[in-house]
């Protein structure tokens, strides 16, 4: 049996499409099969920005069958991904003419969860094609050249055709190839030079058939899809409902629209802009416009989706009717810009309402999930910096739902929860749930409320994470969704509002999708928070802060000795209450509140309690005395936090106070004297005196990276000049940055694109752009 030759499949991989992976398989399959490392060499040459001479050969010797073993099936798989079919593919194995169309392999499947159905056709009359008044065949050749090709683009035509009858009617179908070695250029030139004789440049096509003209540029070696030079175009044509109506939906779904073309028969050609790249791209475009016709009362012909498929020329006679062209560039200016119009005209936004009746009944909100913070549906950002326990307050709030219990000293609505864990390993996540539960004191029993989907190391961007989301959490009930952390989801630049409001309006289609609350944490920004408003603290756009209906906020708070002194003994004072309960619980009775803050009393309480009725006093009194120690030493370690909130349902309640009890945060009113604004302190300075004297530490950073540029281009060290668009280059900044900068300087003066060092002469004739 005849060896399957894999050199001509490489023609439809592009070396430069693939990674170096990628690349190497290619090598090892072509050894494994028997190839030189000459064919390897060859064809990654096409690759001439990454091309190193040698190189291929390298690698080849070291490629070894005993290891890893890549076919030619890799070959072949990538082949067809670039738009290569077998001859022995079931489409190739029946009997076809030389046009017929060779349906692509299924790659994409439209999208399916919008409607895309802008227009009722069962309103629209049609609009009616007009011919043109004066019949002239070589204008209209030439106007549809100038519309769909380029001077330099290979054009393919055909005029002779043949009958072929089938029950009685007769279609006249393209004889053979036709020519398709002329560019559009050299036909235009060519009609202008013989006075617009068509029939002795084209020649002479039997009038009732017509002629016809390739849909896209060629090679000019041949006409079947492997010889499209350029996917430009896609054909859309369908003779199931009036021309009229075609023509009226052609237009109201602005298809961008190169030529559009009467057939002379039951249909208008529209030549379609689809401005592909490859051959997989141009299937999956080609699928998106026939789907989105198909919902719009077009029954789309599906064998017009080859790229070197047939379109009717405008400018011939076809039995007793004329092939014309009805117009050129109509609708949106191009694919990007219709594929925007159909994605925001199928917005599935709802239908504006008139408040008549608004005072009728009682408008019923969504039930409050946290009470005086959150409503179900709604979406909360938790806000702090690094090592403020935001993660363990997360599966607090995760737990507190589940079991209907205060979180923060806020009422929660019970409802399940199911809780994203982007960053922990699966068993880490779930010791932490084990560890919070027992530091709150919750029995077990509601924690079938909770369900946990640990993405660690699985995790995609919010955009591709969101369908799957919705998709396993629909029918389950949640009330809430917490994602922690978005870091790991998130999506574009940080710093860019655009970026930021495409990633947070995945939220909203979480939320909207699945009827429950949102809730995910984010860090604050770099430097001290003191003298902002909680809403501004949240790293990069102001989106975050604008987006959430409820923002928390935890800011460290700056303690001083008497706030950890006044910690230390309230902790002791709980060790020492826990001994008390343990072993003389009918004493209790005898601590008042009082009693609670001070560790004289509570110890005193302690010796009388276990000394009166308890065997092995001495041995209890020690353990005691060691926790006491061990509760003193870790409440010098423990940070103190202030939550903060910013609501857009409720009025903002007054903050509240905590120390980070790991794995818990505990809330603490005796925080409340501590101020933001004054109290915090870092190395003896205020935020204010931190904040300058950053920044101007990052001025003179700016400003001695500008002169440091200018020295290095200032080759001759006269003092210049140099051009502005060379400091532009040094420094990867705009001009304008450029310019700013030598504002503030002192040093440096510009004029007309030069940039001087400052000097006494000069200063007399500083001067700007």
């Amino acid at each position: 049996m005849e060896k399957f030759d894999l050199v001509p499949l490489l023609d439809y991989i592009d070396p430069a499409m693939l990674d170096y992976n990628g690349w190497v398989q290619v090598g090892m399959a072509l050894k494994h099969e028997g190839y030189s490392v000459d064919d390897w060499d060859t064809w990654s040459q096409r690759d001439s920005a990454r091309y190193h001479d040698g190189e291929c050969e390298r690698k080849w010797n070291g490629f070894d069958d005993d290891g890893q073993i890549v076919t030619g099936a890799t070959i072949t798989k990538m082949a067809k991904d670039g738009g290569w079919t077998s001859a022995h593919s079931k489409e190739n194995q029946q009997t076809m003419g030389w046009d017929d169309a060779v349906e692509a392999e299924e790659r994409y499947t439209p999208t399916i969860d919008k409607d895309y159905k802008l227009l009722d056709t069962s309103y629209m009359d049609g609009e009616e094609i007009k011919p043109p008044e004066v019949w002239n065949p070589a204008k209209q050749i030439t106007d549809f050249l100038k519309a769909v090709f380029d001077p330099g683009d290979i054009v393919g035509f055909v005029i002779n055709a043949y009958a072929h009858e089938k029950d009685g009617n007769v279609k006249y179908v393209p004889g053979d190839q036709g020519i398709y070695t002329w560019s559009a250029g050299e036909i235009e030139d060519a009609l202008r030079r013989s006075g617009g004789d068509v029939g002795a440049v084209l020649g002479d096509p039997d009038p009732k058939a017509g002629a016809w003209c390739r849909l896209n540029p060629l090679d000019g070696n041949g006409v079947k899809n492997d010889n499209v030079a350029e996917f430009k175009y896609a054909l859309v044509e369908s003779d199931s409902i009036p021309v009229s109506l075609q023509h009226e939906i052609y237009r109201k779904l602005e298809l961008p629209i190169a030529a559009l073309t009467y057939t002379g028969g039951k249909s208008l050609h529209a030549i379609v802009k689809v401005d592909a790249t490859s051959y997989p791209q141009y299937k999956e475009r080609v699928d998106y416009l026939y789907s989105v016709l198909d919902k719009n009362g077009m029954r789309i012909d599906k064998q017009n989706k080859n790229p070197s498929r047939l379109t009717r020329m405008p400018g011939f006679q076809r039995g007793e009717k004329k092939q014309f062209l009805v117009a050129t560039h109509i609708g949106k200016t191009d694919w990007e810009e219709w594929h925007e119009y159909i994605e925001d005209m199928n917005d599935n936004l709802p239908e504006i309402e008139n408040l008549e009746g608004l005072f009728d009944k009682p408008i019923e909100l969504a039930p409050e999930l946290i009470s005086g913070i959150l409503r179900q549906g709604h979406k909360l950002l938790l806000a702090g910096p690094s090592k403020a326990g935001k993660s363990f307050a997360l599966i607090n709030l995760v737990l507190s739902i589940a079991n209907g219990r205060a979180w923060m000293g806020f009422p929660c609505q019970q409802g399940r929860v199911l809780y994203v864990n982007l960053e922990l390993d699966g068993r880490s996540a779930k010791q932490r749930f084990v560890d919070i539960t027992d530091a709150l004191g919750y029995d077990h029993k509601n924690i079938v409320n909770v369900d946990i989907w640990n993405l660690r190391g699985k995790s995609t961007p919010m955009d591709k994470l969101t369908p799957k989301l919705i998709r396993r959490a629909k029918d389950m009930g949640y009330i809430a969704i917490v994602i922690d952390p978005i870091y790991k989801v998130l999506t574009g630049d940080e710093n860019s509002a655009k970026d930021m409001a495409d990633f947070v309006n995945q939220f909203d289609k979480v939320a909207t999708e699945l009827d429950c609350a949102v809730i995910y944490a984010h860090h604050h920004s770099k430097g001290a928070q003191g003298g902002k408003s909680s809403i501004d603290r949240s790293s990069g756009s102001g989106v975050f802060a604008r987006d959430p209906d409820a923002i928390l906020d935890l800011t460290e708070l700056s303690v001083d000795e008497a706030h950890y002194d006044k910690h230390a003994a309230e902790m002791a004072c709980v060790e020492m209450y826990k001994t008390i309960a343990t072993f003389r619980p009918d004493y209790l009775k005898e601590i008042t509140p009082g009693d609670m803050t001070s560790k004289d009393r509570m110890g005193h309480h302690v010796m009388v309690a276990i000394h009166r009725a308890v065997s092995g006093y001495e041995q209890i009194m020690q353990d005691n005395a060691k926790r006491v120690r061990e509760a003193e030493e870790k409440a010098y370690t423990q940070t103190a936090w202030r939550l903060s909130a910013v609501l857009r349902e409720f009025a903002s309640p007054k903050p509240r106070n905590f120390w980070f009890d790991y794995p818990i945060h505990r809330e603490d009113d005796s925080l409340a004297d501590i101020s933001l604004d004054d109290g915090y302190k870092k190395n003896g300075r205020s935020w204010k005196e931190a904040m300058n004297e950053a920044n101007e530490k990052k001025s003179k950073k700016v400003a001695d990276e500008f002169e440091q540029a200018f020295r290095n281009l200032d080759f001759d060290g006269t003092g210049g000049p140099v051009l502005v668009d060379d400091l532009v280059k040094a420094l990867d900044i705009s001009d304008r940055a450029i310019y700013r900068r030598i504002k503030k300087s002192e040093k440096f003066v510009v004029s007309r694109g030069e940039v001087w060092l400052k000097s006494p002469e000069k200063n007399n004739n500083d001067s700007k752009d």
